[in-house]
């Protein structure tokens, strides 16, 4: 028993060195990289998930042809978010206009290692009824029917990031950052092509309950402070807790790999010199790409299927033996 606990302790040390190691290592590399080189690399490891680096605000966005465009919308997203580290509160607002049925949801709170906020745009193949919405697959909306949003993120009363662009799905997010969904406030600004989608957007916001919001021609502005949360049933709150939990822990551990940087720039390059793989896998929200053979799993390599060599052909896989293509 005691060899077996000294071993276990001499692993933990040699962790703990190996570490301290990468981490001077990581830092010596960082400084000697001039702005342009770190924002250049930034955008090579975010970019191919969907996210993009806004340095004026300190925050990482998504694009609009993010990956995540592809999987649209089901509220039970929402329902397992603890069990992908997320602790949020959201606001969803189902509305029908020209035979089909509408959906625009925001997001406030904790994403893993950071704090932020969300606004989405969807819209389903036909009218719902209102008991099949929450079981419903939503698709997000094409090219031509991007409105424009803006989204201030606030944090009891301080302004953390501002965002406005005209989108699908509008996003701000703080690296390395905690707090309760509760001390989030979200204003957030959509402008509607016409008075008929407006109003019947309006109408569907009423029904949600006491929610503030102004309307100024076909411009409405919301105010985001409370909404549906998962912690207010007994297990669904405990085990939001537990995340909260480890979430705190997480963001220290970032916290202190990353000193002294501050920006969320250098946070992420600093672990992505450290640990490439635990900022892939943060960054990354898609599953792994199965191939054509529902027997042969493999992940992806370098964004690439496995298989499929850089030239775009098809090859065989050396771990699974069978040929593999890309979807």
């Amino acid at each position: 028993m005691y060899l077996l606990f000294g071993c276990m302790l001499a692993i933990v040390l040699l962790s703990l060195l190996f570490c301290q190691y990468r981490r001077k290592k990581a830092y010596k590399r960082l400084c000697a990289m001039p702005c342009e080189e770190r924002l250049q690399t930034l955008e090579t490891i975010v970019s191919p998930f969907g996210y993009c680096y806004d340095v004026s605000q300190n925050c990482f966005s998504t694009t609009i042809d993010a990956p995540q465009r592809a999987f649209g919308y089901t509220a039970l997203f929402d329902r397992y978010a603890p069990q992908f580290d997320m602790v949020f509160d959201y606001l969803p607002v189902y509305f029908d206009y020209r035979e089909r049925t509408w959906l625009i949801e925001f997001w406030k709170g904790q994403y893993g290692v950071n704090l932020g906020c969300e606004v989405g745009i969807y819209k389903a193949d036909g009218l719902i009824a209102s008991l099949s919405r929450k079981t419903a697959l939503f698709h997000s909306v094409g090219d031509d029917e991007l409105l424009p949003m803006s989204v201030r993120l606030y944090h009891r009363g301080t302004l953390l990031a501002e965002k406005r662009e005209r989108h699908w799905w509008l996003t701000a997010f703080r690296v390395g950052a905690y707090c309760e969904p509760r001390d989030l406030e979200v204003q957030v600004g959509i402008t509607f092509p016409n008075a008929e989608m407006l109003q019947a957007f309006v109408r569907a916001l009423r029904e949600c309950g006491n929610v503030e919001y102004a309307v100024w021609g076909q411009q409405i502005q919301i105010l985001f402070c409370k909404g549906i949360s998962d912690q207010n049933s007994f297990w669904r709150g405990m085990r939001c807790r537990y995340v909260k939990w480890k979430n705190i822990i997480l963001c220290k551990l970032v916290v202190r790999m990353t000193k002294p940087f501050t920006c969320g720039m250098d946070r992420v390059l600093a672990l992505y010199f450290c640990l490439p793989r635990l900022v892939r896998r943060v960054f990354c929200q898609r599953k792994r790409e199965r191939c054509c053979k529902k027997s042969c799993r493999c992940c992806c390599r370098g964004g690439r299927p496995c298989g499929e060599n850089r030239s775009g052909s098809v090859e065989r896989d050396r771990r699974c033996g069978r040929s593999c293509r890309k979807r």
